[in-house]
């Protein structure tokens, strides 16, 4: 097709972004056709706002019925993702799914069973894939100069929030409005880089704090362990709480140390693998000679921009997705083993046990302050 007419489904934060973007033309081949809301006050002045040509919905139903879009980006809340991406597949149009994929893998899995049997392009917005420096570390250990990886530590405590920010949204930080806390919500890219570029580990075992800084039902603080198939292990840390923050990724392997951080790449190379120095060093005492070496990457990235141009390049073209729709499920099993792990207080096995994971949620959700308030939000059924 000659351009793609774009349809977006929630008009919050990231909706409005998308459909800024989208409306000015920023996109090639790709055009805004359509916004959709349940809520009518971001409905109002939508020609103004992008375009006399641009039709408004305030359902999804009636979106699609109208038959005046090619492809759907879902920015809702996270319980929706799901349902409304296996409502456009089936009804034959393209799709992006905002982050996170949805709030529990059983629910995602439902939507890529879905995905594998259509035609249509599925994406995902994990628009932090599009950075020069973590293309860079991921082709740098995929590349093998790095050796075999030994251990990972991925600390992100730089999420801090105010209680007022929790406090702007009656279905924020709830398990029936939100399905989680800094997991769910801030944390998404960040699982889905470390298992981007350092693979999924084999299992997990966490501890999450609930409302530990804050007012809050869900997660706001979390120190995940992990252990690899080729005996690596791993270390994920993250809060809402702490400030200041950090956000640095380190990998240690058998050719030496890289560093992620403050956006520079250090790589310590060890001039001799550590396997080999550590069996043939006869002198006790001592250690491989090592290289501190600045890694070049080309800057900037596209972010959202770029997700959704290689989106539309791959429905008009056929280009490869940067991020295919079904990779998303990944980084949800690994906040949902989080959470179960720290619920059984036990480990929890990748992949995880969803039927378990969904029944705990939703004892959960059945407790959750919106739901004892009467507010409308869906259940993890995907119903309200």
């Amino acid at each position: 097709m000659d351009t793609v007419r774009v349809g977006i489904i929630g008009l919050g934060g990231m909706g409005s972004n998308h459909a800024g973007y989208l409306s000015r033309g920023e996109i090639p081949g790709a055009r805004l056709a359509a916004v959709c809301d349940v809520e009518p006050a971001r409905l109002q002045n939508v020609s103004e706002k992008y375009g006399e040509d641009v039709q408004a919905f305030d359902s999804a139903d009636a979106l699609f019925e109208a038959k005046c879009i090619d492809a759907v980006i879902v920015a809702t809340p996270h319980y929706f993702h799901p349902p409304l991406v296996t409502q456009a597949l089936e009804r034959g149009y393209h799709a992006m799914s905002e982050k996170p994929a949805g709030v529990y893998t059983k629910q995602v899995r439902q939507m890529n069973e879905v995905a594998a049997k259509s035609d249509r392009v599925f994406g995902v917005m994990f628009n932090q894939r599009t950075r020069g420096d973590h293309q860079k570390l991921k082709e740098l250990v995929e590349s093998g100069e790095l050796g075999e990886i030994k251990r990972t530590i991925y600390i992100i405590n730089d999420w801090f929030r105010a209680q007022s920010y929790y406090d702007s949204g009656g279905w924020r930080a709830t398990w029936a409005g939100e399905g989680g806390g800094v997991l769910a919500n801030q944390c998404p890219h960040n699982l889905d880089l470390w298992q981007w570029i350092c693979g999924m580990p084999e299992r997990i075992r966490a501890f999450c704090h609930f409302g530990k800084y804050h007012d809050i039902e869900v997660e706001d603080d979390v120190t995940a362990y992990a252990e690899y198939a080729n005996g690596a292990t791993g270390v994920f840390i993250t809060s809402t709480g702490e400030a200041p923050g950090t956000n640095r990724l380190e990998i240690s392997a058998d050719n030496g140390k890289v560093v992620l951080e403050g956006g520079k790449i250090t790589f310590w190379r060890t001039r001799v693998p550590s396997s080999q120095f550590l069996k043939e060093w006869p002198n006790g005492f001592g250690s491989p000679e090592v290289w501190k070496c600045e890694v070049p990457f080309r800057g900037g990235g596209e972010e959202h921009r770029g997700i959704t141009k290689n989106w539309v390049q791959a429905i008009r073209q056929g280009t490869p997705l940067l991020a295919s729709g079904d990779e998303g499920i990944r980084g949800v099993e690994l906040a949902n083993a989080m959470m179960l792990s720290t619920w059984t207080d036990d480990w929890v096995d990748i992949p995880v046990d969803e039927e378990r994971f969904y029944d705990e949620l939703q004892k959960r959700v059945a407790q959750s302050e919106v739901k004892k308030e009467g507010g409308k939000v869906m259940d993890v059924d995907g119903t309200f």
